[in-house]
């Protein structure tokens, strides 16, 4: 088992790696997460030594630690295409480098900001590497309010086990849009593009956090070094 320093130490990396790519003038899609986080922490430094680039975040929580860092804001109000995203992922499925995104609660402005992107280069430790999407972490799915019981009867018809996300005080979570996030797992992995199709369709689900097709190159930091899968 990799220790929590070891683990941040990988963290940071791919963060550092993936960072390198980021250029003088580029529109940057600014993820959120943990592992997110080194890398705004690695742009942060860059910017404070002369880089000059314009973030967009995907989160409340990133702008907040962006602006604390000195890194310019914009949005897709303003900038309709990124240059790159930098962001982590639950999962990633080796060969298709499609992913699961959503346990830091951001999966729908992440899915609409990598949409709106060049490149979407992905940063994890060689733990978030499956063979199969599903296998070890939940699917999230964000929800409306409203009926949200219903919306998890359908995708229990999906053979998803739903649960509602609940803050530690045993409150409904809540996203940045206010949406409820249901985390959905699976027996045994989940054929990722067919599942997503399947999960487009459920009404009362806003987005999901299947990834697919998405990615354009993934930074996997192990005992080795970081090598680039793409």
């Amino acid at each position: 088992m990799i220790s929590d320093s070891n683990e941040d130490q990988l963290k940071k990396a791919a963060a550092e790696s993936a960072v390198a790519l980021v250029t003088d003038g580029m529109i940057v899609g600014l993820g959120t997460g943990t592992t997110a986080a080194f890398a705004l922490s690695a742009i942060g430094r860059r910017v404070s030594e002369g880089l000059r680039i314009v973030g967009i975040p995907t989160s409340e929580r990133t702008a907040t630690q962006a602006r604390a860092l000195g890194i310019s804001l914009t949005s897709l109000e303003q900038e309709r295409q990124v240059d790159i995203t930098i962001d982590g992922a639950d999962e990633v499925e080796e060969g298709s480098l499609n992913l699961i995104k959503g346990h830091g609660g951001a999966l729908l402005r992440e899915k609409i900001v990598a949409s709106a992107s060049k490149r979407l280069v992905i940063i994890v430790d060689d733990s978030k590497l499956v063979s199969h999407l599903g296998t070890k972490e939940a699917v999230p799915v964000e929800v409306v309010p409203f009926a949200w019981q219903v919306t998890a009867q359908y995708l229990a018809k999906l053979r998803a086990k739903p649960s509602l996300r609940r803050t530690p005080d045993g409150q409904p979570f809540h996203s940045d849009g206010g949406n409820y996030i249901v985390d959905c797992m699976f027996d045994q992995g989940v054929a990722g593009p067919a599942l997503a199709q399947e999960m487009d369709h459920v009404v009362g689900v806003v987005e999901h956090g299947l990834f697919i097709g998405l990615t354009s190159e993934v930074h996997v930091a192990g005992a080795n070094g970081v090598r680039v899968l793409k």
